[in-house]
């Protein structure tokens, strides 16, 4: 790759290569009319309906399985809070202004894994439950999936492998389900893995093989043990369509939250939402099933850590998946151990191509300033991967590229003055005490 012609031709590259806070703003993005086409092609809506009615289908199992999902009747869903205080707090600690009604959408909180994977990772499990035990005559799709909370599933599902690489987060996710319905799991964990969360894997019985490379050799690791086992599944965070679905049906369940509260999403009220993002898959499906939903009326920005922002550079650059952070001189290296991805997914990046509004920038200093400004303001603690969505609203205004696109997009003063715009947390809730405080006492350079 030729890094300094990528980087004449885009100077917010060159400020990404310098390792500073930035914006990249998609000089590919176009009006949903342009794309519909395309997207119904690759993802088209049915499909996303077919991933959310399983889940209902599901929901019998979980709630019996995982009784902290019985308020939802088991559904894995997370609380949409309004966060006023750290909404002041962050204007007044960065002498920003942020306009409108600032929330978080906590899927730090989600039921049975604690992350944003709960999402996509447990969705794309409950699948591969399915398809193996319609096909072997033990359930039909008029059931009640309770059924499968029994030792007689639980040894059908024992002869297959459920296998997966992760930085952490989706390997819980994967984990903790594969070995609820009693698959044997193997989750490839790259040096960036949390010791607690390999621990708790472990205290679910699930095989934990630890690799001291980044997280595309974990993945590629995981890939090649699956290929060799005839009754084993790999779970494709790079490429698989099943957890980006699982994602999707995010945006549904978004919506039912916002009219619920009466929040109304049109021109003249857009939604803002800030994803933060590592190989790219859960904030690319969340993305995708947004801008089927709200079409131009939602603007989706993805944020990454400064030294390691794969899927900017992978889009900036059209290289995809062959772009790494390295090539511009990068560490990869990140606190943001849920986004520590390198390169980033040949699925994701080329769907989101014209679909998600730009890419900001965040240094790891300021995921723990973050961290510590939500706990003192709103009493909520997310972890610090979590933390990067509050870089979107800091520098919606603050930052050139992204005024520019606000002008560009008619977002006019009093546009984002009645706007809501969402910060995505995507980690928090099994964090262990001591490790917040550790969290809590960060202070980075």
């Amino acid at each position: 790759m030729d890094v300094q012609a990528a980087i004449a031709a885009n100077p917010a590259l060159g400020r990404v290569a310098r390792a500073e806070e930035t914006v990249w703003i998609n000089p590919l993005h176009l009006p949903v009319e342009m794309t519909d086409g395309l997207c119904q092609l690759v993802v088209p809506d049915a499909a996303i309906d077919d991933a959310e009615a399983r889940l209902a289908r599901f929901a019998p199992f979980i709630r019996r399985r995982f009784p902290e999902t019985e308020p939802t009747g088991g559904l894995i869903e997370s609380p949409l809070e309004d966060i006023p205080r750290m909404q002041q707090t962050l204007e007044r600690e960065y002498h920003c202004t942020i306009p409108g009604r600032l929330m978080l959408k906590m899927d730090s909180h989600l039921a049975i894994a604690g992350s944003v994977k709960a999402r996509g990772g447990i969705y794309e499990v409950l699948k591969h439950a399915e398809d193996l035990a319609i096909a072997a005559g033990k359930l039909a799709l008029t059931d009640d999936y309770a059924k499968l909370d029994s030792e007689e599933m639980r040894a059908f599902f024992r002869q297959y492998t459920v296998q997966v690489g992760s930085t952490g987060n989706l390997g819980m996710s994967i984990g903790i389900m594969s070995a609820a319905l009693g698959f044997r799991v193997k989750v490839h964990m790259s040096a960036e893995a949390k010791q607690w969360k390999k621990d708790l894997l472990r205290s679910h019985g699930v095989e934990v093989l630890e690799y001291s490379g980044d997280y595309s050799r974990a993945v590629a690791e995981g890939r090649t043990n699956s290929d060799k086992d005839p009754m084993s599944y790999f779970v494709d965070d790079e490429k698989s369509v099943d957890l980006f679905l699982g994602y999707a049906v995010a945006a549904r369940r978004l919506k039912k939250q916002l009219d619920d509260r009466g929040i109304v999403v049109d021109a003249a009220h857009p939604l803002i939402v800030y994803l933060p993002t590592g190989v790219g898959g859960a904030p690319g499906g969340i993305t995708y099933g947004l801008k089927r939903l709200f079409k131009n009326n939602v603007h989706c920005f993805l944020v990454e850590p400064t030294q390691c922002p794969s899927v900017l550079l992978g889009m900036a650059t059209r290289q995809y998946e062959k772009a790494n952070v390295r090539h511009f001189g990068l560490s990869g290296k990140t606190h943001a151990d849920g986004l520590a991805c390198a390169s980033p997914s040949s699925f994701v990046t080329r769907v989101l191509g014209n679909l998600v509004s730009g890419d900001f920038t965040v240094a790891d200093a300021n995921l723990y300033n973050y961290l510590r400004l939500l706990d003192a303001s709103e009493g909520k603690r997310i972890e610090p991967s979590s933390c990067a969505a509050f870089a979107g609203p800091r520098g919606l205004l603050t930052l050139p590229g992204s005024r520019d696109y606000c002008a560009a997009h008619d977002l006019t003063e009093q546009v984002l003055n009645n706007s809501v715009q969402i910060a995505w947390a995507t980690g928090g809730r099994l964090v262990p005490a001591e490790i917040w405080e550790q969290y809590l006492a960060t202070v980075l350079d």
